[in-house]
């Protein structure tokens, strides 16, 4: 028996081993895998000197909308104009705060709804659309006691804020019981629009 082929002295259900090297090509596999995961590691985990996968992509989706929306420059808002506004972080961070300022007296920092209604379930007292959210904001519901705010926060203000909005829908944060219809028309559970 050479020197390669010793058996290890152990024995697992009358199986022995033979005690062979690995070669050196797979040994080296092995320590470069295990350098590449440190070196991804502390690039992307610890010292962040280069996005994650996801955080990249994120920031071209982020950028093709704001290149779209230069496109369509002082066209008319439209519903697809919005939903690429949600998609830009500048818009929506400018929207959560003007928000937090003006907005969480009624619907909650956590859009879960006191006085005005949940922002965060799939009903909708004026509608779900993009348009409707902005034109609520816009004109508000004076009977319902939801002012209009087009003279305080202005249309690019508005624009921001309803993009934000728009960012929270489906979010499902428990808070004040569904109010108005889903995107089918349906009623929620338990609300009448008489109530």
């Amino acid at each position: 028996m050479s020197e390669r082929d010793q058996l290890r002295e152990h024995e697992f259900d009358g199986i022995q081993e033979f005690d062979n090297r690995l070669p050196n090509w797979w040994l080296w596999t092995l320590y470069g895998a295990i350098v590449f995961a440190v070196g991804y590691w502390l690039s992307y985990h610890t010292w962040q000197l280069t996005p994650l996968p996801g955080d990249a992509y994120a920031a071209e989706m982020a950028a093709a909308a704001e290149a779209q929306l230069a496109r369509m420059g002082d066209q008319e808002l439209t519903n697809e104009s919005l939903n690429l506004m949600a998609q830009v972080p500048t818009r929506t961070e400018a929207g959560r705060k003007i928000f937090e300022q003006f907005c969480v007296q009624c619907h909650r920092a956590d859009a879960s709804g006191d006085v005005g209604p949940n922002l965060t379930d799939k009903y909708w007292l004026h509608g779900s659309a993009p348009l409707e959210i902005h034109h609520t904001v816009t004109y508000g519901v004076p009977d319902k006691g939801m002012v209009s705010w087009l003279n305080q926060l202005g249309p690019s203000r508005i624009q921001d804020v309803v993009s934000y909005v728009l960012t929270l829908k489906g979010g499902n944060v428990p808070g004040k019981a569904p109010q108005g219809y889903d995107a089918e028309g349906n009623p929620a559970p338990g609300w009448s629009p008489d109530a």
